[in-house]
C-alpha cells in the first residue's frame, strides 16, 4: 500500500486541534502542582475539625493559597497509626491558621507552582507553529498533484501531456496500411530532424496537418509514430480537455498550452478529437456554446495570429471534419488535410503481417485469404480480428491459429456471437429457404459478388447468415451491379414467397428490405440513375448536425418528391420480379440446397457452386487478384 502524506496530515491536524483545546482545559483547571506531599485518602472539613477538637492532628501543610491542605493525624480506627489526608478547605476559613497557632500544631504554607504558567505558554505556541507547518506542507505537496487543493486557482493551466523526447513505443514501420498518410507526414518529422534541407530552397513547412479519416484507421497511431520518430518535444491534449464550466478557462488552457510550446520550439503538439472545441462558430440553435467559441477564438489566434507561433507544429485529428470553423482549416493553420481511409487489399494485408508478429499461425494460415475476405475493415477491425482468433485458439487449447479460429472471428466480429443452433422444424427450413434465395440470386447473377458461405448458425440477431466476398476492392459501382445487390437482397423475401405463398412470408426479410430501400432512393436522388434524369437531390449525409442543416431541409418541391419515390418503387419491384423469376426456374436446385444446409447448417460458397453447376449454367465472375 503506498504511504501518503496528504492522507496523513488530512487525519494529524484535527487531531492536533482537538489535543491543543484539551492540553489547554487541562492546565486551567488542574490544582497546583503538590510535589511528593500528596495524599489519595480525602476528608471532608467537618471531620479535620473534629480531629482538631480531640488532639488528634500532628501536622498540618497548606497548599493552593489555603485552599487545599495535607493533614497528618492519628487515625483511631487504625489502632494509632498516622495517616495522610487530603483536606478541601473553604474560601472564607481565615481563622484556621489562628487556631492552629493556638493548639501549637505544626503547619507550613506552599506558594502555588508556576508549572502550569509555563506549559500554558508552551502549549499557545507549539501548536499553531505545528497547525501552520502542517498546512503550508500539506499545501506544497499538493501543489504537484492535478487538481489538488494548492491548484484551486490554477485550472487555467494547460493539461496536456508534456514528453521532452516522447517514447511512445511506435515508429513508422508499425503503421501500415496508410502509405500515402505516412509519407505525408514523413516530411513533418525530416523537417523537424534537418530543416535546412527545406529552407535552402525557400520552402516552408506547414504549420498544421489535419487527420480526417473513419475511426479505427490509425489517426492517433500515426501521432504516436511522428512523436517517436521526431524526437522533439512532444505536446498532447484532447479538445474536450479545453473546456469546462468556468468562463474563460478554455481559451486559458489554450494560452498556455501554446506559451509552454514556445518555450520548448520546436516541438509538436497533438489536439485529438480537435471538433470537440473547433466546431463552426454560431451554427448552433440560440447562438451555441459561448465559451466553445472564445476558446475556438484563442486556438485560431494562436495557431496564426498577430505573434505568430514559429517552430510549433500542430498536429490533429478528427472524423467529422464537415463540422469544423472555415477559419480552422484555412491555409497558415492547417494546411493539409491528410485523408486517412479504410485500408484497400494490399494496406490489410500490410496491417495483417504487422498485428501478426507476436501471433502463432499455424502454416495453412493465408494472410492474403484473409486480406480479400475482409473489406472496408479498418486497422483496429484487423487487429480485433486477430485477437478474437488467438483467444478462440486458446479456449480451444490448440497451439497456433488455423483458418477456422479466423472463419469465426471474421463471423464474430461481423455479426455477434454464435447462438444455440436451431433444431429441425418448420422455422429452420424457412430460415434455409431464405438464406439459399440469397445464395442462389448471388450466384446465378453475374454482377453480384460471389458466395462465400450460407449458415443457419445463429449469430446476434440475425438467425441464419449468407456470405458475400466482393470480388475486388470496389471505388466505382456500376448500376448493374447496384440493381444486383438489390435483387440479392430480395432473395430471401422471393424465396419465402415461391416456396409458402404470400401468407407465409416472414418478418426476416426486415433489414434487407431498409438495405433495398436505401440503395435505391440513392440511385435516384444522388447517382443519377433512374428516369428522373441526371439530378442529385440529397447530400451524402442526411443527419442533422449543425442549426443552419435543420433550417435548409428540404431542397426539392413535393411533386419531385412524389416521382422520387414511384421511381424507387419501380427499381425494386423489378428487382423483386427478377428474384421470384430466379426461385421459379431453379426450384430443384433450391430444395436440394435447402436439405443439405439443413443437414450440415454450413455450406461453403465452393461447394454451393458446384452443386448450382449441375443444374443450370454458373456465369463466370471475375476474381480479383491484387497486385501485391
Amino acid at each position: 500500500m503506498k504511504f501518503s502524506w496528504r492522507v496523513l496530515l488530512l487525519w494529524t491536524l484535527p487531531a492536533l486541534v482537538i489535543g491543543f483545546f484539551l492540553w489547554q482545559g487541562a492546565f486551567s483547571t488542574a490544582p497546583a502542582d503538590m510535589g511528593r506531599n500528596t495524599a489519595s485518602t480525602r476528608m471532608t472539613y467537618g471531620r479535620f475539625l473534629e480531629y482538631l477538637d480531640a488532639d488528634r492532628v500532628q501536622s498540618v501543610d497548606l497548599y493552593d493559597g489555603g485552599r487545599t491542605a495535607i493533614v497528618e493525624a492519628i487515625d483511631p480506627d487504625l489502632e494509632g497509626r498516622i495517616q495522610r489526608l487530603r483536606v478541601d478547605l473553604p474560601a472564607n476559613a481565615p481563622e484556621l491558621v489562628t487556631r492552629l497557632r493556638q493548639e501549637h500544631i505544626d503547619f507550613d504554607t506552599h506558594p502555588p507552582s508556576n508549572n502550569g504558567a509555563i506549559w500554558g505558554l508552551l502549549g499557545n505556541l507549539l501548536f499553531p507553529i505545528l497547525l501552520i507547518a502542517g498546512l503550508f506542507f500539506l499545501f506544497r505537496r499538493s501543489n504537484n498533484v492535478p487538481g489538488g487543493p494548492g491548484q484551486a486557482m490554477s485550472f487555467g493551466k494547460s493539461r496536456a501531456r508534456f514528453q521532452m523526447e516522447a517514447k511512445t513505443g511506435v515508429m513508422f514501420d508499425d503503421v501500415a496500411g496508410i502509405e500515402e498518410a505516412k509519407e505525408e507526414l514523413q516530411e513533418v518529422v525530416t523537417f523537424l530532424k534537418k530543416p535546412e534541407r527545406f529552407t535552402a530552397v525557400g520552402a516552408r513547412i506547414p504549420k498544421g496537418v489535419l487527420l480526417v479519416g473513419p475511426p479505427g484507421t490509425g489517426k492517433t497511431l500515426l501521432a504516436k509514430a511522428i512523436a517517436g520518430e521526431a524526437g522533439v518535444p512532444f505536446f498532447s491534449i484532447s479538445g474536450s480537455e479545453f473546456v469546462e464550466m468556468f468562463v474563460g478557462v478554455g481559451a486559458s488552457r489554450v494560452r498556455d498550452l501554446f506559451k509552454r510550446a514556445k518555450e520548448n520550439a520546436p516541438c509538436i503538439i497533438f489536439i485529438d478529437e480537435i471538433d470537440a472545441v473547433g466546431r463552426q462558430r454560431g451554427a448552433g440553435i440560440g447562438g451555441g456554446n459561448d465559451e466553445r467559441e472564445q476558446t475556438l477564438n484563442q486556438l485560431l489566434t494562436e495557431m496564426d495570429g498577430f505573434e505568430g507561433n514559429t517552430g510549433i507544429i500542430i498536429i490533429a485529428a478528427t472524423n467529422r471534419p464537415d463540422v469544423l470553423d472555415s477559419a480552422l482549416l484555412r491555409p497558415g493553420r492547417f494546411d493539409r488535410q491528410v485523408t486517412v481511409d479504410a485500408p484497400d487489399i494490399k494496406g490489410r494485408l500490410e496491417v495483417l503481417e504487422v498485428h501478426a508478429r507476436n501471433k502463432k499461425l499455424a502454416p495453412e494460415v493465408s494472410l492474403d485469404a484473409i486480406a480479400r475476405r475482409t473489406p472496408g475493415f479498418t486497422g483496429a477491425d484487423l487487429a480485433n480480428l486477430l485477437n478474437e482468433a488467438a483467444i478462440l485458439t486458446a479456449r480451444r487449447r490448440k497451439e497456433a491459429i488455423t483458418m477456422l479460429e479466423i472463419d469465426d472471428a471474421v463471423d464474430r466480429v461481423v455479426a455477434g456471437m454464435e447462438g444455440t443452433p436451431l433444431v429441425d422444424s418448420k422455422s429452420k427450413r424457412l430460415i434455409a429457404y431464405h438464406e439459399v434465395g440469397h445464395a442462389i440470386v448471388g450466384t446465378l447473377v453475374k454482377e453480384h459478388d460471389p458466395v462465400q458461405k450460407v449458415t443457419l448458425v445463429p449469430r446476434g440477431q440475425a438467425r441464419g447468415l449468407t456470405w458475400f466476398t466482393p470480388s475486388e476492392d470496389q471505388g466505382l459501382i456500376s448500376r448493374s451491379q447496384i440493381l444486383a445487390r438489390i435483387t440479392g437482397a430480395l432473395g430471401g423475401r422471393a424465396a419465402e414467397k415461391v416456396i409458402f405463398g404470400d401468407d407465409e412470408v416472414t418478418t426476416g426479410a426486415g433489414n434487407d428490405l431498409q438495405q433495398v430501400t436505401g440503395m435505391a432512393r440513392q440511385m435516384v436522388t444522388r447517382f443519377g440513375m433512374s428516369d428522373l434524369g441526371l439530378l442529385s437531390l440529397e447530400g451524402q449525409s442526411s443527419e442533422v448536425f449543425l442549426g443552419r442543416d435543420l433550417m435548409t431541409r428540404s431542397e426539392y418541391s413535393e411533386e419531385i418528391a412524389a416521382r422520387v419515390d414511384a421511381q424507387v418503387r419501380t427499381i425494386v419491384e423489378h428487382c423483386y420480379e427478377d428474384a421470384c423469376r430466379i426461385m421459379r426456374d431453379n426450384r430443384a436446385v433450391i430444395d436440394r440446397l435447402v436439405d443439405l444446409l439443413i443437414e450440415k447448417e454450413t455450406i461453403d460458397g465452393e461447394e454451393f457452386r458446384q452443386i448450382v453447376a449441375e443444374y443450370t449454367d454458373v456465369p463466370e465472375k471475375e476474381q480479383y487478384v491484387p497486385q501485391l
